[in-house]
């Protein structure tokens, strides 16, 4: 591989670190970066996830006080769900056609943006209802569907982990974003697992890449912790905006 291809993969990955840290969305880097350097979409995107994996260590590490802070049953209830969800979805995209899923995720990612935008003001109006707390069974159904999504394309998944919180009614930015960040380190490491089982990684580009995404991942949560939360809350949604209108324009 070229020198010039080696420098594109190490750059795509540290930015995918510091994105997934701050809002989510790396693998939108990642993934694009691998199909330019020749690999087929298909291991593409499974070399994609990873290469983003060790990143969302560094953030979980990163958020490490917010974590701390919660409930251990909840961690794990949350991290069980989010490994059964990976590894389905993982499977699903080893026997199904990528473009079946890929025609919706433009649509899905647009909601997922819309959704967290308009959260807070769901979330004020629920509790001025007086209406209680959403169910945990619900809760733990809309975790799965967005696990098996993340264990399928990973395209997006940090966004719809925070919108998800959001609507579920997690009003602080930061603990929610380090629950975005375990629960994703968490279904990418099954995913991957199932990834590498089938021979669908091209691992001396994901090796590199792994190394640059945990030092970008790191680097990106103590950015996320300093930055005012309105701020990293409209990173999200410019995030997810450009890349539901990216994936729009490639249908």
């Amino acid at each position: 591989m070229p020198a010039a291809h080696w420098l594109l993969l190490i750059a795509a990955a540290f930015g995918a670190g510091v994105l997934n840290a701050i809002a989510g969305g790396g693998s939108f880097l990642t993934f694009p970066a691998l199909v330019f350097t020749g690999l087929p979409p298909i291991m593409a995107n499974a070399t994609s996830a990873v290469a983003v994996s060790p990143g969302y260590l560094g953030s979980a590490l990163g958020f490490r006080t917010e974590l701390a802070a919660l409930p251990r049953e909840r961690l794990v209830r949350e991290g069980l769900v989010c490994a059964l969800g990976g590894v389905c979805g993982a499977l699903l995209l080893l026997v199904t056609p990528a473009k079946v899923f890929s025609a919706a995720v433009p649509w899905l990612l647009l909601f997922a943006t819309v959704l967290f935008a308009v959260g807070p003001r769901l979330v004020a109006a629920r509790a001025r209802r007086g209406a209680g707390e959403v169910h945990p069974v619900a809760q733990g159904l809309g975790l799965f569907v967005v696990a098996v999504y993340g264990g399928y394309f990973n395209g997006g998944l940090g966004i719809l982990l925070m919108a998800l919180y959001t609507l579920t009614g997690e009003s602080r930015v930061h603990t929610a974003n380090a629950l975005k960040n375990l629960n994703s380190l968490v279904l990418s490491l099954l995913s991957v697992a199932a990834f590498a089982w089938a021979g669908a990684i091209h691992w001396p580009s994901a090796l590199v890449m792994m190394v640059a995404a945990t030092v970008g991942g790191f680097a990106g949560a103590r950015l996320a912790r300093r930055l005012p939360a309105a701020t990293v809350r409209a990173t999200v949604v410019v995030t997810g905006l450009v890349m539901a209108a990216v994936f729009f324009l490639r249908q």
